[in-house]
């Protein structure tokens, strides 16, 4: 594909986000030394920054997983690794857009991510129970691209919802984890525990959130930086 629809602001901002290397693989689960591997080899290149300080995009985070995903047997089969993943992940978003669907709104109660990639690298669009893949049937064996990332002995947060009260959106806060309804990360979060020692006193300085949101960011950081 080499012209691509033209994306809102609201999607356009997954290939912004703002992610160094070892964040780029906490929150995609995939580990740091494959992260920079795959960077210099041209297979997932940061687009944010290729250069220099390396930045990697909320989009990026999806290339990696559908790459590290695909590298590892599903089936006790080995599958392939695609060429390019980021046109895929725009394409992916694209078919979003013609769904009118908005992977960042909490209205619709959903809790599962609309995204799915199957063992071939092609990304499905879930709308309304119904995998849509430029209108070609259902896939067979696949993974919730944005889901909770669990491949082999790799871990990563859901990158919409990493705990009940937190938040991962693009063009909020450079992609940052953050407390629902707020700019609050849980790095500035967990920042603010470490010197203080205590939930309430943090959530003191904060009206209108309650001691649990700064638990799930301090836990979520925890997780990360294991």
């Amino acid at each position: 594909m080499t012209a691509y629809e033209p994306l809102s602001a609201r999607l356009n901002a997954a290939f912004d986000g703002c992610y160094e290397a070892h964040r780029a693989s906490a929150l995609s689960g995939v580990p740091q030394s494959t992260v920079y591997l795959w960077a210099r080899n041209g297979l997932v290149t940061p687009s944010v920054s290729p250069t220099r300080v390396k930045l990697w995009s909320y989009a990026d985070l999806m290339a990696l997983r559908i790459v590290y995903w695909l590298r590892h047997p599903k089936f006790e089969t080995e599958a392939s690794v695609p060429a390019s993943p980021i046109p895929r992940v725009r394409e992916a978003l694209a078919e979003l857009e013609r769904h009118g669907l908005d992977i960042w709104d909490d209205s619709d109660g959903r809790l599962t991510s609309p995204l799915r990639v199957d063992a071939s690298g092609k990304i499905w669009v879930d709308v309304d129970g119904v995998p849509h893949q430029a209108g070609q049937a259902a896939m067979l064996e696949s993974m919730d691209l944005l889901g909770p990332f669990d491949v082999a002995d790799r871990r990563g947060p859901d990158l919409i919802r990493p705990r009940p009260n937190l938040r991962i959106v693009p063009g909020r806060v450079s992609g940052e984890p953050h407390l629902a309804g707020s700019r609050i990360t849980t790095l500035s979060a967990a920042a603010l525990y470490k010197s203080l020692g205590d939930y309430e006193a943090v959530a003191d300085l904060y009206p209108g959130f309650d001691t649990e949101a700064f638990r799930e960011a301090v836990e979520l950081e925890s997780s990360l930086a294991a």
